[in-house]
């Protein structure tokens, strides 16, 4: 018998994923997501409360959560595994509406989205809640609270709109924790937001189900979402979720023609085997093409990997070097304050035409779509 080692294997697993995407059935092992909360509703529904828009009953007034692949079955005073919804008496509801705990104006980099209206304004918002368990959550507090247990500003979706407008952002990005958990919120947001003329931004682990994300679609203009790695079985230990669910993520929004960009946080011991890399690098290029920004980025002690190092900045430059080197021309380096990796170069003539620092742009030498030096088309929304 061929003795092989865990990376090995893990790689193996990784290789399997593409090819299984499009058939009936997963050959690996489906993993089970985190768990709902049993007996945890509220004793009565609050001011915040709104139906939600997926479930189905199931008899004895048990409900199915239809909004992401954890699909939590919940009797009556059960509460989902994203903490923000809830069975009361056979209908699944909502507890976020009208109530989020974040409220900000960014930059357009910090989503990070390095091609999408570079140096705008957004008027972020974030709600409690997430349907992952990623142990180096940065935003822990909020994402894994429960929306009664954290203060919060009360602010309906015309006023979310509202807002953004007078704070002269041109977008609204659902963001901080996991937007897809308050997606009856993030809609009616998105929906008044474009009355506006603003542009919505959806910042996700890209983990929802196929019928809510076409939905999601008609309203949304642009998405960063979070590869987490390249392997079921890391998905699991590292978040409590699945991978194959955020690759048909990835692939309807390519199909919509929904302008997004990747991320991909490279936590040592994790995410940082350069053959993993390689194979996502290929999937990608394969399934989606070469023109979405991907973005490498350094990881810092967080939440419960608080004793892992930094990521080191050769390996991120290693990685980028790679993925450039594979096809992925606009490959970028996070977390790296006045890294070069931080700018964005022409791929036909390879001359610099946007750099960063911080979140300040000093140059910019594009216009209508192309490198104003060579006339090559760059991908992106740039007006």
């Amino acid at each position: 018998m061929e003795h092989i080692t865990r990376r090995q294997f893990l790689l193996k697993q990784a290789m399997l994923v593409p090819v299984c995407l499009g058939v009936t059935g997963f050959a690996g092992k489906v993993s089970a997501g985190p768990e709902p909360f049993r007996g945890e509703a509220p004793a009565t529904l609050w001011k915040w409360s709104k139906q939600a828009l997926f479930f189905k009953p199931l008899g004895q007034k048990r409900v199915m959560c239809q909004l992401c692949p954890n699909a939590c079955v919940l009797s009556p005073g059960d509460r989902s595994a994203c903490r923000s919804r809830v069975n009361m008496d056979g209908v699944l509801y909502s507890l976020t509406y009208g109530n989020p705990c974040a409220v900000h104006v960014d930059p357009v980099e910090k989503k990070p989205l390095y091609h999408f209206k570079p140096g705008s304004r957004v008027f972020s918002i974030a709600t409690t809640g997430c349907n992952f368990r990623c142990l180096n959550c940065q935003n822990w507090e909020i994402s894994q609270a429960r929306p009664e247990d954290v203060r919060f500003y009360e602010m309906f979706p015309s006023m979310v709109a509202q807002k953004a407008d007078e704070s002269g952002s041109v977008s609204v990005a659902y963001t901080y924790s996991e937007a897809i958990t308050y997606f009856e919120y993030m809609m009616d947001c998105s929906a008044e937001a474009k009355a506006k003329g603003l542009s919505n931004l959806l910042i996700s682990n890209g983990f929802i189900r196929r019928e809510p994300l076409d939905d999601l679609c008609r309203l949304i203009d642009a998405a960063n979402i979070n590869l987490k790695s390249f392997s079921e079985d890391i998905y699991q230990k590292l978040n409590q979720g699945r991978l194959r669910p955020v690759l048909e993520t990835f692939m309807t929004l390519n199909r919509k023609n929904i302008h997004f960009e990747i991320t991909n946080l490279v936590i040592p011991g994790y995410t940082d085997d350069i053959e993993m890399f390689k194979i996502m690098c290929g999937w990608i290029l394969d399934t989606l093409g070469d023109t979405h920004p991907f973005h490498v980025l350094r990881f810092f002690p967080h939440y419960r990997l608080n004793r892992i190092r930094p990521t080191p900045v050769r390996t991120l430059e290693r990685f980028r070097d790679t993925a450039r080197h594979m096809g992925l021309n606009y490959t970028y380096i996070g977390n790296v304050p006045g890294h070069e990796g931080n700018h964005t170069y022409c791929h036909g003539c390879g001359k610099p035409l946007i750099r960063r620092e911080g979140y300040q742009i000093p140059e910019f030498h594009i216009k209508n779509d192309s490198c104003v030096f060579c006339q090559t088309r760059i991908p992106g929304i740039w007006e």
